[in-house]
């Protein structure tokens, strides 16, 4: 692992408090070491664009263009999986996935998807029998992003041994 320069190199001209530069120096660090916190932070924040990629997808094939609903819905997940397949390859997974696209991992990502619609409609489905139906899709969220990251942190994107070992 290469050295990580602290964050108060980058910040010599400005004026920040000792504990404020601390504070940015951990997390510089952090980043740099891809710490499995900032790495799940970082795939729901590529998952909220990707739901704004879905939905205005959806909407614009289905509203505007006239598709039936379900082939719109399929296109939209279709260009949503696929961005989001790259923007984690590129920036949460990038140490692991070597910023490389590769079309078995994408297959994978995909797969990895529909795990997690499947664990969120089943736990949609168990819990809406014992919990207002707010409270079970809300819950539903969480376990899809546990499944995908999870998913995406030790199979699609897990560290890959160097050649010749």
């Amino acid at each position: 692992m290469r050295p990580v320069a602290p964050a108060s190199k980058c910040y010599e001209l400005t004026m920040i408090p000792a504990p404020l530069q601390n504070i940015l120096d951990r997390l510089t660090v952090a980043w740099h070491e891809r710490a499995l916190a900032l790495k799940a932070i970082s795939f729901a924040l590529v998952g909220v664009v990707n739901t704004v990629v879905d939905f205005s997808i959806f909407w614009t094939t289905a509203r505007f263009l006239h598709w039936p609903l379900v082939p719109a819905n399929v296109a939209a997940w279709l260009v949503a999986v696929t961005f989001s397949y790259v923007m984690n390859s590129f920036v949460t997974f990038g140490p692991e996935s070597g910023r490389i696209l590769r079309w078995r991992d994408y297959a994978t990502f995909a797969a990895s998807g529909v795990a997690g619609m499947v664990a969120s409609t089943a736990t949609l489905v168990a819990l809406s029998y014992v919990v207002p139906i707010l409270m079970a899709k809300l819950l539903s969220i969480l376990v899809s992003f546990a499944v995908n990251f999870a998913l995406s942190h030790f199979v699609v994107f897990r560290a890959r041994r160097p050649q010749g070992e």
